[in-house]
């Protein structure tokens, strides 16, 4: 029996759903269905049984589900209990948070001159994956989470950066409409590659009554958006931040409804230590103190 067959096992019983498991724990819903199947043939004994309609637990599941919740809050608290003392901080991240993560850890230096402050470039999964292991105090992420034994704590709300080639018919302009967005292609990865970017899109234009704009095909793994947007100066884009190129127009969407949180990512139950606290607080301070940002 493996701690990633409960999680799994866990998931699914609170969810009663194999496909949203597995979303909430970022896999595909074959690999979380047969890791829970290992665990019923492990056990030799159904858990959890499925039809084409309806997911629901078998009286050994209930019985079993409070047993296996209590073990992974055990594991958390024996990580957490097991991490590196507070004389050194490791925070996750991607590169478009470098010059708020280097401008806090700078901040808070200032103020705890015995404490190392480490900045590790992760991809959001792995990000996820090193909170959940004690490898990092502390991550930040765009968009939601909803995983047993994380908190999450929102810092801020950032508005997206519309881009688009500086020959596109909208461009110069400092805010445009959705409804004038949407009258041209938009360029995203595939969903499968950039979720929360189509989801924010997607509510946008619903929340307004608008009709989705026309998808471009998507950018493939390889590509710049900003090099396609000016083989393709009718299609648009959205960035998390704005950075000066050469031929890119950039704007804003003038009903502010292209937004995506930014989110604190730390283990729980177990609090994080008062330098974790103080660095988030740097987080915020250094944001609020950006031109643009209130």
């Amino acid at each position: 029996m493996e701690l990633r067959q409960l999680t799994y096992f866990v998931t699914v019983a609170e969810e009663l759903s194999f496909s949203r498991a597995a979303a909430r724990c970022f896999i595909s819903q074959s690999a979380i269905s047969h890791q829970v199947a290992r665990l019923e043939h492990e056990l030799g004994a159904k858990l959890i049984e499925r039809s084409t309609r309806l997911v629901r637990l078998t009286d050994l599941g209930a019985q079993v589900l409070p047993l296996a919740q209590q073990m992974l809050q055990i594991e958390s608290m024996i990580t957490a209990t097991a991490r590196t003392p507070s004389g050194r901080v490791r925070m996750a991240a991607n590169m478009s948070f470098a010059q708020q993560s280097l401008a806090a850890i700078a901040q808070l230096r200032n103020e705890h001159l015995d404490v190392e402050i480490e900045f590790i470039i992760k991809s959001f999964d792995q990000r996820i994956e090193a909170v959940l292991g004690g490898d990092v105090d502390l991550a930040l992420i765009r968009g939601g989470l909803d995983r047993p034994g994380l908190a999450v704590q929102q810092l801020w709300v950032d508005d997206l950066v519309v881009a688009m080639s500086q020959s596109h018919p909208l461009a110069g302009a400092e805010e445009v409409g959705l409804a004038e967005l949407g009258g041209y292609p938009l360029l995203l990865p595939s969903a499968r590659d950039q979720v929360l970017l189509h989801n924010v899109i997607r509510d946008a234009f619903d929340r307004h009554g608008l009709e989705r704009p026309r998808q471009a095909p998507p950018l493939p793994v390889d590509h710049t958006a900003t090099m396609e947007l000016l083989n393709h100066p009718e299609e648009w884009t959205v960035l998390y931040e704005r950075t000066p190129l050469a031929g890119i127009a950039f704007t804003r969407d003038r009903e502010r409804a292209l937004r995506v949180s930014v989110s604190a990512v730390v283990r729980s139950p177990a609090a994080h230590s008062e330098i974790v606290g103080d660095l988030i607080a740097a987080l915020q301070s250094v944001r609020s103190a950006m031109p643009g940002h209130d």
